[in-house]
């Protein structure tokens, strides 16, 4: 393609880009969220699905999605099978509520249309605003601690205890302590905006635990090869049970909505924040396609769902492309073509280890928590919500559950202030339903 051509396709002189800037910016992204690659499939793995194949799954879905957000709204914004989303499918809907993965990802599907519809609709507007921010950031920063509980309980930092219910772990094993010198190294590469930190991290493991010893031979495992054709998704591919939530609604109905909420607030929050990095928002502070990047996003995680994986979602980790002068979809077209590049090292990343990826997990989970910062301290209210939601999620396990005590939470002590007329129809609503769900244990 020339010059020219890119231009037109994708205005980088209108955005002051080149394709220069545009290439460089797109290697960046991918490099800060290829992580997901090694650790969507160790999460999923945990929920039952099959692991051959997983990998694809992962980086098909991530290019798939981007390409959707790269053609219709020509954004440099990545997209890719979302964290917390994923602990989600694999903890919360598989474990906890033993639902088989097939019909969960029938869940996940049902999810995308649903987000998908009010995206079209506009509805998802008058949704987001009807929500109390408390909540928006208890629930946020609840996921974030629920990433990072399974990242120490995965490393083996965190173990459980018939008295304390959890304790310490073995520090003398030297594969935890190997996970607990990779958290510091994570936090330390992170802090000083090292690109692609979190994989630097998960490389720099792999190749100890080549060194570390246990029961069956070495932590890290010698490669087959090299590099080698991606693994089929044939076990995956269209395995979604779509009747499932539909003839179990009274047991799901919580489960999509708790889904459509964390990816709908995960993927707004993304999109303001990336797109302001990126210089996109109008003089309102507004972003102009929106509305096209909400459908793209719901879109993609559709199609994730047909593919195998739990919902697909807009990537903060796009703000380090955008930082370096990503400004146009150009940025997320490469973004996508390396996560198709990345499937021939597939032999590589499959003998990771799953103590290598712990410190991306924790990691994630720290990052999240930063919108603490934005919640008012000085309001009872709005403290007690977001506690509730963030102290929930990790200790019950449960993402739905830390989202439906804190619609309760918020709704009784706006109600118990006298404070009636700060609470919206739909969260009076939904607290309500939130409550007879639990009275007459409709789960």
């Amino acid at each position: 393609m020339s010059n020219t051509l890119f231009d037109r396709l994708f205005k980088l002189q209108a955005h002051g880009t080149t394709i220069k800037k545009e290439v460089v910016a797109g290697l960046t992204t991918f490099a800060a969220m290829s992580y997901i690659l090694v650790v969507n499939p160790s999460i999923l793995g945990l929920s039952g699905m099959p692991v051959e194949g997983l990998i694809t799954v992962t980086a098909l879905a991530a290019c798939l999605g981007t390409l959707l957000m790269a053609f219709m709204t020509n954004y440099p914004i990545a997209l890719a099978p979302g964290m917390g989303l994923n602990a989600f499918f694999a903890f919360t809907i598989c474990m906890s509520r033993e639902i088989h993965w097939e019909a969960a990802l029938g869940i996940v599907f049902w999810n995308g249309i649903l987000f998908l519809l009010l995206s079209l609709t506009g509805v998802r507007t008058k949704i987001a605003e009807s929500i109390p921010p408390s909540l928006k950031i208890g629930v946020q920063c609840g996921i974030g601690l629920f990433i990072a509980f399974i990242g120490l309980k995965n490393a083996g930092l965190v173990v459980d205890n018939p008295a304390t219910f959890v304790s310490l772990g073995d520090l003398s094993d030297p594969a935890v302590m190997l996970a607990l010198l990779g958290v510091l190294f994570t936090v330390v590469v992170v802090a000083k905006n090292i690109n692609g930190g979190i994989l630097m991290s998960i490389v720099l493991l792999t190749l100890i635990g080549a060194f570390v010893p246990t029961e069956n031979g070495m932590l890290t495992q010698t490669p087959d090869a090299i590099v080698g054709l991606p693994e089929p998704i044939t076990s995956t591919f269209f395995a979604m049970d779509i009747w499932y939530p539909i003839e179990n609604f009274a047991q799901t109905w919580d489960l999509i909505f708790a889904l459509m909420f964390v990816n709908m607030f995960d993927t707004i929050g993304t999109l303001i924040g990336v797109s302001r990095r990126a210089n996109l928002l109008n003089k309102d502070g507004k972003l102009p396609k929106i509305g096209s990047a909400m459908t793209a996003d719901a879109t993609a995680s559709v199609v994730g769902a047909t593919l195998g994986t739990s919902p697909v979602t807009s990537y903060v980790e796009s703000a380090t492309g955008a930082a370096t002068g990503g400004r146009t979809g150009l940025t997320a077209i490469v973004v996508a073509l390396s996560f198709l590049l990345a499937l021939f090292l597939t032999p590589l990343m499959k003998v990771i280890p799953l103590m290598a990826t712990t410190p991306a997990l924790i990691m994630v989970g720290i990052l999240m928590m930063e919108s603490i910062r934005q919640l008012d301290f000085d309001d009872m209210g709005a403290l007690a919500t977001a506690s509730v939601a963030l102290l929930a999620m990790p200790l019950t396990f449960s993402i739905s559950e830390g989202i439906a005590l804190g619609f309760i939470t918020f709704v009784g002590v706006k109600m118990g202030m006298g404070k009636f007329k700060e609470v919206s129809k739909l969260t009076y609503f939904l607290a309500l339903v939130f409550v007879l769900r639990y009275v007459f244990d409709l789960k």
